[in-house]
């Protein structure tokens, strides 16, 4: 497995932070049709006190090839209430663009293809061996479940994220997860 390190031009003015804490990470989808606009999404500055900008730690293409954005000594901002003792992981998927908050959209048709899930799973497997602490892999949409009124409908309610989405194959993203989390548990184990 190979990382491109690519750092956003503020990764250096994110707030440090320790590595012993990491327990949690954290899967997207970049809701955008290609990794150059991810890319240029995650260089706008939102944060004016820090100058920083909202961003996963890593991304990953469709054709496989991971990318780090921000190094993972540092807080990316990626998900409200949980960017501190996370890794971000935003996966390259058009989502529901360019109508993320239509209510006649909220339905994304982009299958993830084998290659990135494979990549996915090879991240997942080395970030667990560098951080033993991380325990629990989440879903953007299980820890962001603010609703809000529809753009076209103010009636309708929607969820504000969804990602990764319907069609994103958690449960065995998930069970890859776990065995993972039983390797390294039994592994210890050997190791006392």
């Amino acid at each position: 497995m190979k990382i491109i390190d690519e750092l956003l031009s503020y990764s250096g003015r994110l707030e440090p932070r320790p590595l012993s804490n990491l327990d949690l990470v954290v899967l997207h989808c970049t809701e955008l049709p290609t990794l150059m606009m991810a890319r240029e999404y995650g260089e706008r500055i939102v944060h004016t006190d820090s100058h920083t900008g909202n961003a996963g730690h890593y991304y990953l293409d469709r054709d496989g090839q991971i990318y780090r954005y921000i190094p993972d000594d540092r807080m990316a901002h990626h998900v409200i209430g949980y960017n501190q003792d996370s890794i971000g992981i935003e996966i390259v998927n058009a989502g529901r663009y360019p109508d993320w908050y239509d209510s006649k959209h909220q339905t994304p048709t982009e299958p993830y293809p084998d290659v990135q899930i494979a990549a996915l799973k090879d991240l997942l497997r080395d970030l667990k061996q560098r951080f033993p602490g991380l325990a629990r892999l989440a879903r953007h949409s299980d820890l962001d479940t603010q609703w809000m009124a529809a753009e076209d409908d103010p009636a309708v309610s929607i969820r504000r994220k969804i990602d990764p989405g319907p069609l994103f194959p958690w449960d065995g993203v998930l069970a890859f997860w776990k065995s993972l989390q039983i390797h390294h548990r039994d592994a210890e184990k050997g190791s006392s």
